[in-house]
């Protein structure tokens, strides 16, 4: 616990010195850097890797889908419109999704479910309560636009990876399907299976095991809504 709060610390430090070094590019140089220059400096760079790295300290050493999140925040003011609009979007998932769990994270929202809502064992066909709970969130989708949509497949250890790893891709893609055919654009998504490589659980337990048996949906902001944020757009 101590070491992952020191490496959080030091992560903190670096986006903070990165940040007062692209203020000081703007005070010293003769010709201001521009806000889309400056962006760049942090933002696609620096930024985008130790905010991937945050992520993974933040929601532990396996959470792709939070540091997916994190790493494409932007922060100050344009982050802070994100988040609001990510809350209202969170808050009608919350009320109307059952079978899941919502979670607001940095500038986004990531989804888990647990796959036996989701599928029959061993199958990547979903069930009628699962495609209840995906028509709702194509619906967010739809209503709150100009996001990217992360959907990652889990296995637990349970089996060999040449059956694990395709049925974890197998599952994010029907999920990935379902919400497209419900009418949100595909170009929105990326899908990922990572089989039994990210376990959020202890695999030697039932319990354990059942959790690690998950598809995870990560929601955040795309450059359109980004450059929208920073005009105080949205």
């Amino acid at each position: 616990m101590k070491t992952s709060r020191s490496i959080l610390s030091l992560l903190l430090v670096l986006l903070l010195l990165g940040s007062h070094f692209a203020e000081a590019q703007t005070t010293t140089t003769k010709k201001p850097m521009s806000k889309t220059a400056k962006g760049g400096l942090l933002g696609a760079g620096g930024g985008a890797l130790v905010g991937g790295v945050l992520g993974r300290v933040i929601g532990g050493k396996n959470s792709t889908a939070g540091g997916a999140i994190i790493g494409a925040a932007v922060g100050g003011g344009a982050g802070a419109l994100i988040g609001r609009r990510m809350d209202k979007q969170a808050a009608e998932l919350k009320r109307e999704m059952a079978g899941a769990t919502v979670e607001r994270v940095g500038e986004g929202i990531k989804i888990t479910f647990d796959s036996g809502i989701l599928f029959a064992k061993n199958s990547s066909t979903l069930t009628s309560t699962a495609q209840d709970n995906i028509a709702t969130l194509a619906a967010t989708l739809k209503k709150y636009g100009d996001t990217n949509v992360l959907v990652e497949g889990h296995t637990d250890n349970t089996g060999t990876d040449a059956i694990n790893n395709p049925l974890s891709q197998r599952r994010a893609q029907a999920v990935a399907n379902y919400t497209q055919s419900q009418g949100v654009d595909a170009s929105r998504f990326q899908v990922t299976g990572y089989g039994s490589k990210q376990p959020i659980a202890d695999n030697s337990t039932e319990a354990g095991r059942s959790a690690n048996r998950r598809v995870e949906v990560a929601i955040y902001a795309n450059e359109k809504l980004k450059k929208a944020a920073e005009k105080g757009t949205i």
